[in-house]
């Protein structure tokens, strides 16, 4: 992350202390439909329906974790999802040099404390976002140091893994490495993943940053390895459907050699704060208003993603 989007971190979580728990943050000036066009007609029921969030940034100022659970308790009555992929950056942040170990288990917690509280009983599949990672702990031997720690706190088995579901198969990634890339034990690792998925099922590539998209060309932030994905994935067409990310808090829907690259925004927006004089709406991180995404997964291999912006 470019020193100016961290300034905006700190800019935003300034703005968020100063303002008033109550206050009705994101007003949008007009009313904002789903991202994509109205679908075709369809008889049949997608296998699954399921929410991406990502870049939470949760901290315990200006009644943060209460809007939270309100989003996803907004989510589950209004689209009933099956589960829930979360794209990292869970917590506002713990990466920064100064940060204290009681900063660390205090955000966490607070996370905890808002997925517990809202939604309980749902599968959440996350990934490793930067702002997730304690790197300066007192040594690299503490138990709170780096990925590993991170990967305990979201409840996931590995800094990258895989799961199916039916003929689904979702691909969770940790682009925590040199210049935003898989390190090479990982991309064995997913190229074999990958040349094991059986004829009929269809994957879901979830990482923390864009792997193709218009986001990183506006500011950057993502895989220096796109050329190597793009082409594992050219190399399994029949498979891989879309790849989800997040980091940049934009909206963005590219399709290549036809893969959908969905950098879904934020739930966060400009990080629970107003904004600044790039916003175009209240909460706004340049363009795109705090949401979150909707995906339709078809037996075929259809895939629908649809971008909700959120008021909480």
């Amino acid at each position: 992350m470019g020193i100016k989007r961290r300034e905006l971190i700190k800019t935003a979580a300034l703005l968020s202390a100063g303002m008033g728990a109550a206050a009705k943050v994101f007003s949008q000036p007009e009313k904002h439909e789903p991202s994509t066009a109205a679908k075709d007609d369809r008889k049949d029921k997608p296998v699954f329906t399921v929410a991406h969030i990502t870049d939470v940034h949760i901290t315990d100022g200006n009644g943060v974790p209460e809007r939270f659970k309100k989003c996803l308790g907004h989510i589950v009555q209004t689209h009933q999802p099956d589960f829930f992929l979360n794209g990292g950056d869970a917590v506002m942040d713990v990466s920064y040099d100064n940060v204290p170990r009681e900063q660390v288990t205090r955000l966490w917690k607070t996370w905890d404390d808002c997925i517990q509280g809202a939604v309980p009983k749902h599968e959440i599949y996350s990934c490793i976002g930067n702002h997730d990672c304690w790197w300066k702990a007192p040594s690299t031997d503490d138990s709170m140091y780096g990925k590993a720690y991170a990967a305990s706190r979201l409840k996931i088995p590995a800094r990258y893994y895989s799961f199916t579901k039916k003929n689904w198969h979702f691909v969770i990634l940790d682009g925590n490495n040199k210049d935003i890339s898989l390190d090479e034990e990982q991309m064995l690792w997913l190229k074999k993943d990958l040349a094991g998925l059986p004829a009929g099922h269809f994957a879901v590539v979830m990482s923390h940053f864009p792997i193709l998209g218009i986001t990183p060309i506006l500011v950057g932030g993502g895989h220096a390895d796109k050329k190597e994905l793009k082409d594992l994935f050219y190399q399994h067409r029949d498979k891989v459907r879309i790849c989800l990310s997040g980091h940049n808090h934009l909206m963005d829907n590219t399709i290549y050699n036809d893969v959908k690259y969905c950098c879904n925004g934020a739930v966060s927006g400009f990080w629970w704060g107003k904004g600044d004089g790039e916003s175009k709406g209240n909460g706004f991180y340049l363009e795109t208003p705090p949401g979150y995404a909707i995906l339709k997964l078809y037996a075929d291999g259809r895939v629908d993603n649809d971008y909700y912006p959120h008021e909480f």
